[in-house]
């Protein structure tokens, strides 16, 4: 029989952290598309870059609202279970509460390695996924991007201006500057220009116009009836380098000892062919890892805090304030959760405190259960 209580009642945990979960996700995510059509609308990539973009950074708004969902699933079935008096049913059973806890400690676990495999392995994958599609995208939307008497500098290394665009969709008085490199770039005018597709690539065909080279300090031009310049051969200025939030945890952990284990950083910092991998990135490194391989572990504590609500019946007259009580630091805790990755730093000894603080606030609110319940026993 104790067999089915926990079952039924683990079960609605969990049920309810999926609705949870996938609710606060979806509203964000919603929210968060809509910022994403930037890529559209001012970047020019299509329309299914977008698509996949948005929907693979559903896994990263999940891992950040997972801390939130874990508590408010476990506190609200436990609540709603006290207040409709079905706890007391455990309590009849001959159910102990500091064994009810137990149980509870260990089902987290699950919530612990649900919290590890979504925060190592599936958002930095998909986060790298969705900048590939960024990375190899060209720019499908060209067109979308021009505006009259504006200066368009959103792809690389070349700026477009021209006065505006008539019925036949011809620009006209149109600017163009490219700049190569330092000592090297190029303007071209023209009276008109016309956007075409040839061999699946984008040309701007240029009207009656002069091009002005500039090479190391030498000035050429000529001047042209007709000409293709090859638009398809430019990417936006959207970031397509991987960052260290997409890098895979395995690059990440190796990183990390690879400096470690350096005695020269200066001679070493390039030696070892992971992105993002040189000592002055080493202090987001260790965030990074401690957000993937640290924060998962403190399920375990989020649902130790719900349980405190047991330790008081609905008839007890502070059961309300005690309720708001766990709701604050249950607050409290996630906001602290949230910005204690910034407390990481390369000192490697502040670092193991952090590390080590889910065990020692997890054994600290367990000792607490066994004081409170040994002295109302």
């Amino acid at each position: 029989m104790k067999k089915i209580v926990y079952k039924k009642l683990a079960k609605d945990c969990v049920n309810f952290f999926i609705l949870a979960i996938f609710t606060i996700s979806l509203i964000i995510w919603v929210l968060q598309a809509v910022n994403y059509l930037d890529y559209v609308v001012e970047d020019g990539h299509g329309f299914l870059v977008y698509f996949k973009y948005t929907l693979l950074s559903f896994p990263k708004i999940i891992s950040r609202i997972f801390p939130f969902a874990v508590f408010l699933a476990f506190s609200y079935i436990l609540l709603k279970y006290e207040i409709k008096n079905e706890l007391i049913i455990f309590w009849n059973f001959g159910i102990k509460k500091i064994h009810f806890i137990n149980f509870f400690i260990k089902f987290s676990l699950w919530f612990v390695l649900l919290g590890l495999l979504l925060n190592a392995i599936i958002t930095p994958y998909t986060q790298d996924k969705a900048r590939s599609y960024i990375r190899s995208s060209d720019l499908d939307f060209f067109e979308s991007i021009l505006k009259p008497k504006k200066f368009i500098d959103v792809i690389g290394n070349l700026t477009i201006y021209f006065d505006e665009k008539n019925s036949s969709n011809e620009l006209i008085n149109i600017f163009l500057n490219e700049k190569t490199d330092i000592n090297n770039s190029q303007t071209t005018f023209a009276k008109t220009a016309t956007i075409n597709i040839q061999d699946n690539k984008k040309i701007l065909i240029l009207y009656d116009g002069k091009t002005i080279k500039n090479t190391n300090g030498s000035i050429s031009e000529f001047q042209f009836s007709k000409t293709d310049y090859n638009i398809s051969k430019f990417n936006s200025n959207t970031i397509v380098d991987q960052k260290t939030q997409e890098t895979s945890t395995m690059d990440l952990v190796k990183c990390s000892l690879f400096h470690k284990n350096s005695i020269n950083y200066a001679e070493n910092k390039d030696v070892i062919e992971i992105k993002n991998c040189v000592f002055g990135n080493l202090e987001n490194v260790y965030k990074e890892l401690y957000s993937r391989l640290i924060k998962p572990l403190y399920a375990t504590f989020l649902i130790t805090i719900s349980l405190l609500i047991i330790l008081k019946s609905k008839n007890d007259h502070s059961f309300n304030v005690n309720k708001f009580k766990i709701y604050i630091f249950a607050f409290i805790f996630i906001v602290f959760l949230e910005s204690s990755t910034k407390l990481i730093s390369t000192n490697l000894i502040q670092n193991l405190f952090l590390i080590i603080l889910p065990l020692v606030f997890t054994l600290s609110i367990y000792g607490y259960f066994l004081i409170k319940l040994k002295v109302n026993r």
